[in-house]
């Protein structure tokens, strides 16, 4: 019987060997975690539709602020619930909007953890719609100056990072520029590069309170069966300015984190969504699922598929496992 002289077989026989050629690492350096914050006190809420995620309360927030950081994640990123909403989503630039106060309080217990701050109105308008309608359509150019001033009211609070979520043409540039014409040229942005058009986003509009109260977002937001475009959103972000670019969904675009890549070989993020975090979840409950080996399967393929980071509501989860 005929056995060829190179067996693949040979190098995957115990952990360690496995260990020694492991091609690809997921780290919890590699994690981002998303976090919610409400107005009020002594709140700390469980998200019906996301199992093991929560809506905190400055307050609240602290802590969980602590635990994140001692369990060495590097980076989290806050998107807020504001007390009131209006047409032009007031709450996202004002100087004690939910987000600003958020940024304070994370700095007063941790001076290193990396503070992203999502930047987009759909969370503060009384419509839910990312940009500001006129005649029934969102109108690209009359939202770029709302958003370049959420993004240095947040900045002025103590961001370290500003990541636009919009999809509006020509974002990063108007923030790019107010932020340098303020003295903040030192501050990155990570842009929602390939923000597709997606299913996946169900549970954070409850979450966040962010669903559209007419209409949708196809306007804006990417097609999903489109692949080139993807790679022109992203070329048009990194030459307005942007430092990491963004995919996501992450699970069901795994060949367009491959795409930008390997056609671009730019710091690359891919976010873990809502959906893919609860459909684990309802899996797990079943016990359906191991719910550890599938998290950290879906992981590592988002981080071999090229991203160099990863948000994901699975990271506190994940950096305890990993430890």
């Amino acid at each position: 019987m005929f056995y060829p002289k190179y067996r693949l077989r040979r190098l995957r026989r115990t952990e360690n060997l496995r260990r020694l050629i492991r091609e690809t690492q997921l780290s919890v350096d590699h994690l981002i975690y998303p976090l919610f914050v409400v107005p009020g006190k002594d709140r700390r809420e469980e998200i019906s539709t996301m199992p093991g995620c929560y809506r905190f309360s400055l307050d609240k927030l602290r802590s969980e602020i602590k635990e994140i950081e001692d369990l060495g994640i590097p980076a989290v990123l806050f998107f807020g619930i504001p007390s009131q909403k209006d047409e032009v989503g007031s709450e996202a630039y004002a100087d004690k909007g939910i987000i600003q106060e958020a940024i304070r309080a994370t700095k007063e217990v941790s001076s290193d953890l990396i503070v992203i701050t999502d930047v987009c109105l759909c969370e503060y308008t009384s419509h839910g719609h990312c940009g500001i309608p006129k005649n029934g359509e969102i109108d690209n150019d009359s939202t770029l100056e709302i958003l370049s001033s959420v993004a240095l009211s947040q900045v002025r609070a103590g961001a370290d990072m500003v990541a636009p979520s919009d999809m509006m043409d020509g974002r990063v540039a108007a923030i790019r520029e107010r932020l340098d014409e303020e003295g903040y040229s030192h501050i990155p942005i990570m842009s929602y590069a390939a923000k597709y058009c997606s299913g996946f986003y169900g549970p954070f509009r409850e979450a966040a309170e962010s669903a559209p109260r007419f209409g949708d977002r196809r306007s804006h937001q990417m097609d999903p069966p489109n692949s080139d475009e993807a790679m022109r959103e992203i070329a048009q972000d990194i030459e307005e300015g942007a430092d990491i670019v963004m995919v996501k969904p992450a699970l069901a675009y795994l060949d367009i984190i491959y795409r930008a890549k390997s056609e671009f070989g730019y710091p690359l993020a891919a976010y873990n969504v809502s959906g893919e975090y609860s459909m684990i979840k309802a899996a797990a409950a079943k016990n359906w699922i191991d719910e550890k080996r599938i998290v950290l399967e879906i992981l590592t393929s988002i981080k071999r598929a090229g991203a160099d980071m990863i948000l994901t509501y699975f990271a506190r989860d994940v950096a305890r496992w990993l430890a």
